[in-house]
């Protein structure tokens, strides 16, 4: 049974068009005809969630297939979340509006460590119990969903999660979502019991169901029946670029475009880097299917920015030529690239070339260390010619703004190492003067080096008080350095998400209980303190406070750090360790050489403990991580085996497949840069409304809309000059959120004519069905704007009273005169009243924060009752005030923000009544142009 969104949703609830499901691209498959229901649920804000592209990508798989029917949920705000739960409504999946309880199956993607109490939430806002023993202790009937995760978290190590879900999907899910829909088809047909379906589900590769696995005193997980395999496969798949298009948002997202995959997985070989081992092989997409991708994409969509994605974009050797063949095809539609983090040290004119334009990008390069000795250590595989040569050629090619990453903790690292990130931006500084130009300017992201599973680095730690340390050592080399700006990593998250990310099955009462003292949306700055506050007092509840002090203090700490001038108290220690601490690191690795002081291990527990996601089986063999860790305590590089020899991490085989590497391509001649068409040839007038759902969109979002709708009914639209070319769209009035109408105006300018009505064919064929074109007309290019000639509005408005106002009311109240009213007088006497009277008087704030005295009165045209609603009840008199009434009001609304609004037409009924007015509902039905 669907929830009634349009009762919770309203101008009160911040970005509603968030919640309404009729986004372009959105599916509403029958209900009655699947036989599986899915919801994709991403455990963040609409904006987040909805531009995540693997969550794209799995929901038009799904919804491609016969009989699936796929939907879409996400973490409500806690606007609407406080809604919910004190209307006591469950949460529901946007497209069909049904509570999460009414699906099959829900899926969540988890992607972050902390991530789980998001999850927690959503699944408490739908009244679904939170563990897989308290589902299935209630669910008798059978009628409770199946909860699952996937994720790099989820695939990296699910123990700490492990009782929140009936299953995790590991890996990849193009291939492993369409097993699992046949699996529970086949499941409801057969009538299986919730045990037994999961059982069934066990045995496909890539499904990890915790309920069948027990975990050891050691923190190992071993299977508790013989039909389950000892180790979960990690499910690998090749990217289909088609199936990225789709789901154009309404409301601006994060990732505001087309988002297209050109290389899944990375093998570089950075040693900190977790995606870059889970996602091993690299599997390059063929250049012809990227192309084709995009140019269908953005006409499909009517984005005006495109992305390019991949772990490390320059990698993929077609780029150059791709980005090239797209930007000229698409040369003349205003149409801009971007690309995520890049390789700076393959940052050259050719990918320059493909970046620049009207509305050049920023750039983001990631050096990750200061000095070489600590990159060679990560196997970054970057010296400091190839970072200088990439940043002086961005700086050659115009940009003037670049954003670094660095890392602080790294394994190995002194303080010599930290400072080194403050010398490397001045050197750059130095070496990159802009002649004739602005400075360069600098934006740093120091972040904490947090370990991950599955890395060489997953046996190291630093402890909290080393990073805040060391933050004030660069905190002291920044200060006065001009063209700079550096952002910190809070080292109180960085310490949780390490906690809990090498955890196991322990911690799931942490995460419960810091979800109930508060937790959630952690990754957001502002949750941060009571984040903290909440996971602190988690641990502190559950008795894994010694636990939680070791990952503070540094638990596994591989190297222990030795300078010139080192205090007494760390030579003192460091002598103390020299023998002990060098004889453990040649058991671990009896083959390795005598190691300088300097990279000196201590190794408190030895590498072959067990691990809590040693079950997990993603291809990489724990000695080959072994083996790169001796290799990194030797500041030793691996070179990239996607284009050198065999690193024998132990990936490619049968299981995982071997890396596919697309050759470069010859690049295609430049055809120019976009110049933006700014001729006028043609205005047409378009009179339109906007009913229905479509009052939840917000202005700025409306203008969005069109401008895509223009692209994707490729109309001949003018544009603008300056740097940020802008499509020539005009709108006479902004409608206030929440409000409907049916006389809206807007203008669009035109570079060649074209017949009034094949435009209004063509754009109302692209347009939303609750936007409908009423009316299109050919206006003289140098006539006024409609903005211009805007003199008044039409409103029709229902109003309702809500009671008496009290003598020291809010509202402020005041009249140029007494103004009388019988107890029983009505709307019709009310109405007449405002008409007599000559002043309203109101306190209006400018912009600039001034306040003038407005006469409301001299603002109103015109006013009258056209259906007077009485409640049943009367009032003392006998009189039938209390109750509710349609009015239409005509009044002033110029450019110039002479403006009468239905907000001040119920402040003249209060005073007239002096009864608490209720504005239940507006329209607007017209804008009055004055053609002089």
């Amino acid at each position: 049974m669907a929830v009634k969104v349009e009762e919770l949703l309203s101008a009160e609830i911040n970005q509603p068009a968030r919640y309404l499901g009729n986004e372009l691209g959105a599916a509403h498959k029958d209900w009655d005809g699947a036989s599986v229901r899915w919801v994709l649920t991403y455990p963040e804000v609409y904006e987040v969630g909805a531009s995540n592209l693997g969550h794209i990508i799995l929901y038009n798989i799904l919804n491609a297939l016969p009989r699936q029917l796929c939907d879409r949920a996400y973490l409500p705000a806690p606007d609407l979340a406080a809604k919910l739960r004190s209307t006591k409504t469950p949460l529901f999946a946007v497209e069909s509006r049904r509570s999460l309880t009414e699906f099959d199956i829900l899926g969540f993607s988890l992607s972050y460590e902390l991530g789980a109490t998001n999850i927690l939430e959503m699944l408490d806002l739908a009244g679904i119990p939170l563990t897989w023993q308290e589902r299935a202790t209630n669910d008798q009937n059978g009628q409770m969903p199946l909860i699952f995760a996937g994720g790099q978290t989820a695939t990296s190590n699910p123990e700490p999660y492990a009782d929140f879900f009936d299953f995790i999907a590991l890996g990849d899910g193009e291939e492993l979502l369409p097993e699992i829909g046949l699996i529970l088809a086949e499941g409801k047909t057969n009538n299986l019991s919730r045990e037994a379906l999961l059982l069934d589900l066990a045995q496909i590769p890539g499904v990890y169901v915790p309920q069948f696995y027990d975990m050891a005193a050691d923190g190992s997980v071993h299977p508790n029946r013989p039909q389950v395999p000892e180790r979960i496969l990690r499910r690998v798949a090749t990217p289909i670029p088609a199936y990225s298009i789709g789901l154009v948002p309404y409301v601006q997202t994060v990732h505001d475009r087309l988002t297209v995959e050109i290389r899944r997985g990375c093998t570089r070989g950075c040693r900190f880097c977790q995606p870059g081992m889970l996602t091993r092989p690299a599997r390059d997409v063929e250049p012809q299917q990227v192309v084709e991708a995009i140019e269908q994409g953005m006409q499909a969509t009517g984005h005006s920015e495109f992305s390019l994605l991949s772990l490390s974009c320059s990698d993929y050797l077609a780029l150059p030529a791709v980005g090239m063949e797209i930007k000229n095809r698409l040369k003349d539609k205003n149409i801009s690239l971007s690309l995520p983090s890049q390789r700076v040290d393959r940052f050259d004119d050719n990918i320059a070339d493909i970046l620049g334009g009207t509305r050049q990008s920023g750039l983001t390069f990631a050096p990750e260390a200061g000095t070489q000795r600590m990159r060679d250590i990560v196997n970054k595989g970057l010296t400091n010619e190839e970072l200088l040569r990439g940043v002086k050629t961005a700086v050659d090619r115009g940009w003037d703004k670049i954003k670094l990453y660095f890392m602080i903790g790294l394994p190995g690292e002194t303080d010599f190492d930290v400072l080194g990130i403050a010398e490397t931006v001045r050197w750059l500084h130095r070496e990159c003067r802009l002649d004739g130009r602005r400075g360069l300017n600098f934006n740093l992201t120091i972040s904490n080096f947090t370990p991950k599973p599955h890395t060489p680095f997953q046996w190291h730690s630093v402890s909290t008080a080393e990073f805040s340390r060391k933050q004030k050592l660069l905190k002291g080399e920044f200060r006065g350095m001009r063209g700079v700006k550096v952002n910190y990593t809070d080292v109180r998250i960085s310490a949780m998400e390490d906690f809990v990310g090498r955890g196991d099955r322990r911690l799931a009462a942490v995460v419960r209980r810091a979800w109930e003292l508060g937790a959630g949306m952690d990754a957001w700055w502002e949750s941060l303190d009571q984040a903290y506050k909440a996971w602190t007092q988690a641990i502190d509840e559950s008795g894994l406070t010694w636990k939680y002090r070791q990952v503070e203090s540094g638990e596994w700490n591989l190297f222990e750090k030795e300078e010139e001038k080192e205090e007494g108290r760390r030579e003192k220690e460091e002598g103390r360790r020299k023998k002990e601490e060098g004889r453990e690191i040649k058991e671990d690795f009896p083959n390795s050489p005598d190691l300088p002081l300097s990279l000196s291990p201590t190794l408190p527990l030895s590498l072959d403990r067990a691990l809590p996601w040693d079950h997990l089986d993603t291809g990489i063999d724990k000695n080959w991580l072994k083996i790169d860790l001796q290799k990194a305590l030797e500041a030793a590089t691996v070179p990239d085996c996607s284009f050198e020899g065999c690193s024998r991490c132990g990936v490619c085989g049968t299981d995982f497949g071997h890396n596919v590497v697309v050759d470069a391509l010859p690049i295609p001649e430049f055809a120019g840069e976009f110049v933006p068409n700014t001729e006028r040839k043609q205005r047409l007038r378009v009179w339109f409304g906007k009913v229905g759902d479509m009052a939840l969109v917000g202005h700025l979002d409306l203008l969005r809309l069109l401008d895509r709708v223009v692209r994707r009914a490729d109309l001949p639209i003018s544009f603008t000059g300056g740097f940020h070319p802008n499509p020539r769209i005009s709108l006479a009035n902004a409608l206030p959120l929440g409000v409907t109408s049916t006389g809206e105006i807007a203008d669009f300018e035109l570079t060649e004519p074209i017949g009034v009505e094949s435009f209004r064919e063509k754009l109302a064929a692209k347009l939303p069905e609750n936007i409908p074109i009423y009316k299109v007309e050919s206006i003289d290019l140098k006539a006024p704007s409609a903005s211009q000639l805007l003199e008044a509005a039409e409103y029709v408005i229902t109003v309702a009273v809500a009671g008496s106002l009290t003598e020291n009311g809010e509202l402020y109240r005041e009249t140029s005169a007494p103004v009388s009213v019988a107890p029983d007088a009505n709307w019709e006497a009310w109405v007449k009243t405002i008409a007599e009277t000559e002043a309203f008087w109101r306190v209006h704030t400018t912009k600039s924060g001034k306040t003038q005295d407005v006469n409301l009165r001299d603002r109103l045209h015109k006013l009258e009752l056209v259906e007077q609603k009485p409640d049943t009840s009367t009032s003392a008199s006998g009189g039938t005030s209390e109750g509710r009434a349609v009015l239409r009001f005509t009044g002033s609304c110029r450019s110039d923000g002479n403006l009468l609004k239905p907000e001040h037409i119920v402040f003249m009924l209060e005073q007239v009544s002096q009864q608490q007015i209720q504005l239940q509902q507006v329209e607007r039905s017209q804008l009055i142009l004055g053609y002089g």
